[in-house]
Order: C-alpha cells, then sequence, then structure tokens
C-alpha cells in the first residue's frame, strides 16, 4: 500500500502544539492556594493583581482603595523591565533591604517595590521570606528576559518560525491534495448510489441537494482544518519571539473567551428560550388548527352564514397576523436582550423606518382585502379599470394581474382599483346574461319595422348570442339626418365579447346589403344618386373566398328571404 506524503507533514504540524507551550507556559505560581489546597483562594485572587514580565507571571501584589492592585502591579512590572532593559545592573543587584516596618526591594540604587505586613498576611507567610522569595522571582525573571533577546535565540527562533512556516503551507498544499481526492472518490463511486429521498410522488429531498450538501460538508471540514493548522502554526511562531509570546500566551484567550461569554449568557437565558420554545410550537399548532379550518370552508365542507367560500383564505392571512402578533407581544420580554437600551433603539428606528417607508406597501394590501371582501370580482372575470381591459389571472395581497385581450399582463397595484370605477362583465353574465349593443344610424325614408326587423335578424344569425332574453332595439335618438337604432342582444361568455361583436356587425352589414336600406352612419350631406350597398353578386370579390354554408359571413338559407 502506498502511503500518502500528507501524513508525515501532518504529523509534524499537530507536534507543534506541544512545542508551543513551552515559551509560553513557565509561569510562576499566580495565587496562593485556598485552604485545604482546593486551588486558587478567590479571595485573594478579588484583591491582587498579577505582575507579569515579558509574559510570565512573576508574583502577585496587593492594592488599596487609593491604590488598586492593577496600577501597583503595572508600575512594578515598568520598574522590573528597566532593569531587564539595562544590562549594567546584574541580576544579583536586586535585594531586600528592611526598612523600619517594611522591606523594600530594590536593585542598585533603584528602588522596585515594598513589602508590607499586609502583604505578608494575604500571603501567610513572614515579611522577610515574602520579599526574599520575590527578590529570587525577579532575578530569575530578568535572567530569562535578557537570555531571550540573545541574537542567538533570535536567531533560532527564526529558524523555527521558516521550518514551522514551511510545515504549515505543505500541510495546507496537502490538505487541499487530500479533500480533492475524497471529493473525487465520492463522486466516482457514490454519487450515482445517491437518489432523492421520497414518499410516494412527493419528492422530500432532491438527489442534487444531497450532493451539495456533502460537498459543502467537505468545504467546512477542510476550513476547520486548516484554521487548526494556521492557529498552531500563529502560537508557535508568536512564542518563539520574546516579544510576541504574551500574544501568543493569550491566542487561544481571545477565541475560547469569545465563545465562553456566548456559552454562559447561553446558559442564563435557557429558562427564557425554553419558554420561547413552549410558545413557538403552541403558536404553531394554533395556525395549524386556523388553517385547517379556513381550508374547510374554502372547500364548502364548513358552512357560514353570509360569509363566501372566496373569503376564507384572505381571513386567514388576517387572523395568522393577527395570532403572530399575538404571539411576539408575549414573546417580546423573553427576547434575550430586549431589556437593554440598545435592542429598543434599534426596534425604534426599525419601526419608524417601516412605516415612512411602507406606507404604499400598506396601502395597497388594505385595498386588496377590501376589494376582496366587496366581491368587486374574481379569478376569471373579464374587467374594466381605466384603460385597462382584460381578464383576472391573479389576485394578491398588493397587485392584481390582468391578462388583457391581446395576452399582454397587466399589474395594477390594489390602490388603484380602490380609487377607481370598476366595470365586471362577468358577475351578472353567469345568471343574467351581459347585454351586447351596438348601433346603426338609418335614414327617416326607411319604416323603423323593417329596421328592427333587421337588426334582429342580423342577431338571430348570430348563434352564439342567447335566445332567451330576447333581443330587444331600442330607438336611441332622432338626429338630423338620421334615426339610431341600437340592438341589445345578450350573451354569457363575456371572454368571447370580441368575436361576438363583429360576428353580430357582420351579420348586420348583410342584412341591410340583402334588403337594399343604406347605413347612413356617421352622417350625410344629401342623398347620393346611388344607394350605398354591397349587392349580393360583389360579396365576394376578390381576394375574399366564397364561405361555404354555416361559416363565417355566410347567411343562413343562402342570404334570401
Amino acid at each position: 500500500m502506498t502511503r500518502s506524503p500528507v501524513a508525515p507533514a501532518l504529523a509534524t504540524v499537530l507536534g507543534l502544539a506541544l512545542l508551543c507551550a513551552a515559551p509560553a507556559g513557565a509561569q510562576g505560581p499566580a495565587v496562593p492556594p485556598a485552604p485545604g489546597g482546593a486551588g486558587p483562594d478567590p479571595e485573594i485572587a478579588n484583591v491582587t493583581a498579577p505582575v507579569v514580565l515579558d509574559g510570565e507571571t512573576l508574583f502577585r501584589v496587593r492594592g488599596s482603595f487609593t491604590f488598586p492592585a492593577e496600577d501597583r502591579a503595572r508600575r512594578i512590572a515598568e520598574r522590573i523591565e528597566e532593569i531587564a532593559r539595562n544590562p549594567s545592573i546584574s541580576p544579583e543587584a536586586v535585594q531586600a533591604v528592611p526598612v523600619d516596618d517594611v522591606v523594600n526591594v530594590t536593585a542598585g540604587d533603584r528602588f522596585l517595590q515594598v513589602v508590607t505586613d499586609a502583604d505578608a498576611r494575604l500571603e501567610g507567610l513572614d515579611r522577610r521570606l515574602l520579599a526574599r522569595t520575590y527578590v529570587e522571582r525577579i532575578q530569575r525573571g530578568i535572567r530569562a528576559y535578557r537570555k531571550a533577546r540573545q541574537p542567538q535565540v533570535l536567531l533560532r527562533g527564526a529558524r523555527r518560525s521558516l521550518g514551522a512556516t514551511v510545515l504549515l503551507l505543505a500541510a495546507i498544499l496537502g490538505l487541499r491534495w487530500a479533500f480533492k481526492r475524497l471529493e473525487a472518490r465520492f463522486g466516482r463511486h457514490y454519487e450515482d448510489k445517491i437518489h432523492s429521498v421520497q414518499i410516494q410522488s412527493f419528492e422530500i429531498l432532491r438527489a442534487q441537494r444531497l450532493r451539495s450538501a456533502f460537498r459543502a460538508v467537505v468545504r467546512v471540514l477542510r476550513a476547520v482544518t486548516a484554521a487548526l493548522f494556521i492557529y498552531l502554526w500563529l502560537q508557535f511562531v508568536l512564542g518563539s519571539f520574546p516579544l510576541t509570546r504574551p500574544l501568543a500566551a493569550r491566542l487561544l484567550t481571545l477565541v475560547v473567551d469569545p465563545l465562553s461569554r456566548l456559552g454562559s449568557g447561553l446558559l442564563a437565558q435557557l429558562p427564557d428560550l425554553a419558554f420561547l420554545l413552549v410558545l413557538f410550537f403552541i403558536t404553531r399548532w394554533l395556525l395549524g388548527l386556523v388553517r385547517l379550518f379556513f381550508d374547510a370552508v374554502a372547500k364548502g365542507n364548513v358552512a357560514l352564514s353570509g360569509f363566501e367560500p372566496e373569503w376564507a383564505h384572505p381571513t386567514y392571512r388576517i387572523v395568522r397576523i393577527a395570532v403572530i402578533a399575538f404571539a411576539l407581544v408575549i414573546a417580546y420580554p423573553y427576547i434575550p436582550g430586549s431589556r437593554s437600551a440598545a435592542f429598543q433603539s434599534i426596534s425604534i428606528f426599525l419601526g419608524v423606518m417601516f412605516s415612512i417607508g411602507s406606507s404604499s406597501f400598506i396601502a395597497n394590501i388594505i385595498a386588496g382585502y377590501s376589494m376582496t371582501y366587496r366581491r368587486a370580482f374574481r379569478l376569471g372575470d373579464r374587467i374594466q379599470v381605466g384603460e385597462v381591459f382584460g381578464d383576472v389571472s391573479e389576485i394578491r395581497l398588493q397587485v392584481t394581474h390582468v391578462r388583457s385581450v391581446k395576452n399582454e399582463e397587466i399589474v395594477v397595484p390594489n390602490s388603484s382599483l380602490l380609487n377607481s370605477n370598476v366595470v365586471n362583465y362577468s358577475a351578472l353574465a353567469r345568471s343574467r346574461g351581459l347585454i351586447l349593443h351596438t348601433t346603426v344610424g338609418i335614414g327617416y325614408e326607411t319604416p323603423w319595422r323593417q329596421v328592427e326587423a333587421m337588426l334582429l335578424l342580423a342577431a338571430e344569425r348570430t348563434p352564439e348570442l342567447l335566445r332567451e332574453p330576447a333581443p330587444f332595439v331600442l330607438q336611441k335618438s332622432l338626429g338630423d339626418f338620421c334615426v339610431v337604432y341600437e340592438i341589445n342582444v345578450y350573451c354569457d361568455a363575456p371572454a368571447e365579447m370580441a368575436r361576438l361583436y363583429t360576428r353580430l356587425h357582420q351579420n348586420i352589414l348583410d342584412v341591410f346589403n340583402e334588403y337594399g336600406v343604406q347605413i347612413m352612419t356617421p352622417a350625410y350631406e344629401g342623398d347620393p344618386e346611388e344607394a350605398k350597398v354591397v349587392p349580393k353578386a360583389k360579396w365576394w370579390t376578390a381576394p375574399a373566398r366564397p364561405a361555404t354554408p354555416g361559416e363565417p359571413g355566410q347567411p343562413e338559407g343562402g342570404g334570401s328571404r
């Protein structure tokens, strides 16, 4: 079996984690143990602060009300670092000098710190013994500080960092190669075996989504592994140099502390989160019941007096919004951070932005519900709103889609519908029929009884029109040059209005030509020498093609009476 070249590189890089602990982990005891040896005494840890030199804690000192422990520890550390930077002062120059009731720790003629009885009581030691302990740790810290900055030590750290960088690059390249091989192997052996997860004909998960999910998991694993390698490399390199060693010691803390805070915050919010989870499931269950009820109303299984079935789904949306709003009101005090000023400020800001930017949005939604409950039209109805004429193809909360007779999709805002006159050609056509009407102007010399008979004959020759109720003729006006007649016919197919008007007009022209009656519309100034009619012999003048009986344009019975 061939051994992968990635394995040694990965093992070497992971081994760097053990080496990283050496530069940053040699810290002195930080806090005196609690009575009984159960760990650091929390009371002492709360009133003391560490004196840190080059990332290592030498010892801890206490503070007072006027001189906090953090300030005292920082000043002592600055004095010790100043001595460590001065090669003319040897570590052995640091001594404990008793003065009256205190012990001063000095380096030659330079003062470092004072050890008092209060410090000794806090540590449980004698004042002089505690001072000698401080002196030993300061001397050890100064020696380590100077040794870490020797040229040969820095050069060794640079070589180690360079080697770690080369190993990191090799590990990342090997990682990329290994995961590519994994994806290729998966593609060869398993992709064809992945099938869609489905129940009968309902597909739950598509095979393509399963493949994409696998690739996403592989990418996440690759990114996490690469991030781990980079973290180990960064900790090792930073720990190889004295200036960056404190950062190496805190590198893990920078990652763990935010996660720890998130975890502790999550634990503190567990009761509220449990309440929110229970409220979520109760609200979801209630919405499911409401949905089942209104679905039954829409299907006619449940009848409500004075409530139309087409109102069911819009009413369900209103009830759903009310239930969700009520649930949010209950949940608001239990949302983590809801009591903070930042959360409340953001809520107010979002509310103002929504109210300013959604005026037309809300107006269209209210108009949509108003049109629904007013029953102005339904899906499939032929309507006219201003210049918009067509069939209603979709009704949404904000807009209504109308398909014109030219097969154009027209989107009309619901607020425009609410503020306009809506003509519905289909509402009464289902029960009483829609009246189509057209006018003709005929001279006074033609008997009105003959004109009415010819118009009724033209209506009779249009088979798509209703016979009951019967067509009728109205005399609209007695004009200056002609009498205006209006033929009214009934139909139950508003979607065929244009075709029915065309057939009716064709039959009117044929009948009036048959009987030699001249149509005077729109007007005339004098009687012509010959009547403006088309003789039957010229009805099929080229390029017109003679129609067979029953086709549009062919009068029933051969065109004669």
